[in-house]
């Protein structure tokens, strides 16, 4: 008996091994599925990150309010006055360079969530293959031991008959 356990025990420290080995390979697939961003991206991550916050909606909402006031008020001398088209000339230009900007941010990450999900699948495959595989492997040791149960019944029952 301590024979078959100590090649049980080599059996779990192979597939252990095995493992260990598949979680590094899959750490640098990881890796490898999130490049070095460039500049560009860099920027266009920095800028979606701010334009889309509670602080930049709350400033601009501020500047705004402001920006109208100043020229309704007329504290100061009205460089927009009604119908405010200079300011509407700034977000223009605002939403003209912030949208595209966002798109190539999103874009990326789609890419990046894209490969991911595609890792994903092959993590999922592997693992039902090797569920499958370790079924098969216990379906055999079960028939294994229903084997030698019988034979030892057999032995039994010709000792018994004696």
């Amino acid at each position: 008996m301590p024979a078959s356990m100590h090649h049980v025990d080599e059996q779990e420290l192979k597939v252990l091994e095995e493992l260990h080995r598949k979680r590094r390979g899959l750490r640098q697939k990881k890796a490898m599925l999130v490049p070095p961003m460039t500049l560009g991206q860099r920027v266009s991550d920095r800028v979606a990150s701010v334009v889309g916050s509670w602080r930049f909606i709350i400033i601009q909402s501020g500047l705004l309010f402001l920006w109208l006031v100043l020229n309704i008020v007329g504290w100061m001398q009205h460089w927009d006055p009604y119908p405010f088209i200079l300011l509407n000339l700034v977000l223009s230009f605002q939403a003209a360079y912030t949208a595209p900007i966002i798109m190539m941010s999103q874009n990326r990450q789609a890419d990046i969530d894209r490969a991911a999900a595609g890792n994903d699948y092959e993590v999922n495959l592997k693992a039902e293959l090797e569920i499958e595989l370790l079924h098969q492997k216990i379906d055999l040791l079960r028939e294994q031991e229903i084997t030698k149960l019988i034979e030892l019944v057999g032995r039994l029952e010709a000792k018994l008959a004696r």
